[in-house]
């Protein structure tokens, strides 16, 4: 077996692991999340899910159409974002820098959003940010109670994390352009590291995701409703093979241990 055939089988193997930890976090907090948004008054899904991405930089309508690609956006979504005191837009002149520093481009995307992205872009509003600030403090207060016991494990797996997430850049698609690097303010504690840079990781996995389907001629629609077998062995082998990249820039041993590390979290 190639190293290349084994970083796909690793990229495999600990896919669902970022999952289930990602996705113990936002559970593990979900009480306290739900009493943040009855006190803020707001309408909070975007800003849960893109908390680390929005004191960062803007949003690109491309963005926005490739991080939602299984549940697409519209301009009348944005617009009700934008009544709600979410985000509001900011004009850009053709070959001017937006007013935030750090819009990502974003190719390839089609359809009235991908369109009209290169002229606009949307930035989180004061309410917003400060909603997110508390949601930051959130997670930190979750991520310590939910991994206390591992407390010690969680520098070493912040940096691997953070190594992966340099190294995504060069084979990352337009969710990841998106989402990376994440927001990390001095004195983030290193459980909301790690949680916000697996989030990222999983995009630039679904990115990889997105182009193994596209590359075999199909759309979001149909890779959703295709039933297991033999073609979606194929698309799923291609997507490990994408997404697979970034652990090539970690050795055996910091794979393992990155591998081990987090299956002590689940």
């Amino acid at each position: 077996m190639s190293s290349f055939d084994e970083l796909a089988g690793y990229a495999a193997e600990i896919a669902p692991v970022i999952d289930v930890v990602h996705v113990g976090v936002h559970a593990a907090s979900g009480r306290r999340c739900q009493e943040l948004v009855a006190r803020s008054g707001l309408d909070a899904g975007l800003l849960i899910d893109l908390r680390y991405v929005l004191p960062a930089r803007p949003l690109t309508r491309e963005g926005l159409a490739a991080v939602y690609r299984y549940d697409p956006v519209d301009e009348a979504w944005i617009a009700a974002q934008i009544a709600r005191g979410i985000l509001i837009e900011d004009p850009v002149r053709d070959g001017a820098a937006p007013s935030t520093p750090g819009a990502p481009g974003a190719s390839g995307m089609s359809g009235a959003l991908g369109a009209y992205g290169a002229r606009e872009v949307l930035r989180a509003t004061d309410r917003a940010l400060a909603f997110i600030a508390e949601l930051y403090g959130i997670h930190a207060a979750v991520t310590a109670e939910l991994w206390a016991a591992h407390a010690g494990r969680l520098p070493v797996l912040t940096r691997l994390a953070g190594r992966l997430l340099t190294a995504a850049a060069h084979s990352g698609g337009p969710a990841f352009a998106q989402v990376a690097p994440p927001h990390e303010p001095p004195g983030t504690p290193d459980g909301v590291l790690l949680f916000n840079r697996l989030a990222a990781l999983r995009l630039h996995r679904a990115d990889a995701h997105a182009a193994a389907w596209s590359g075999a001629g199909l759309t979001a629609g149909q890779i959703v409703a295709m039933p297991p077998g033999p073609a979606r062995d194929a698309i799923e082998a291609e997507t490990n093979r994408r997404a697979a990249a970034p652990y090539e820039t970690l050795s055996a041993r910091e794979r393992e241990t990155l591998l081990d590390g987090l299956r002590t979290l689940l």
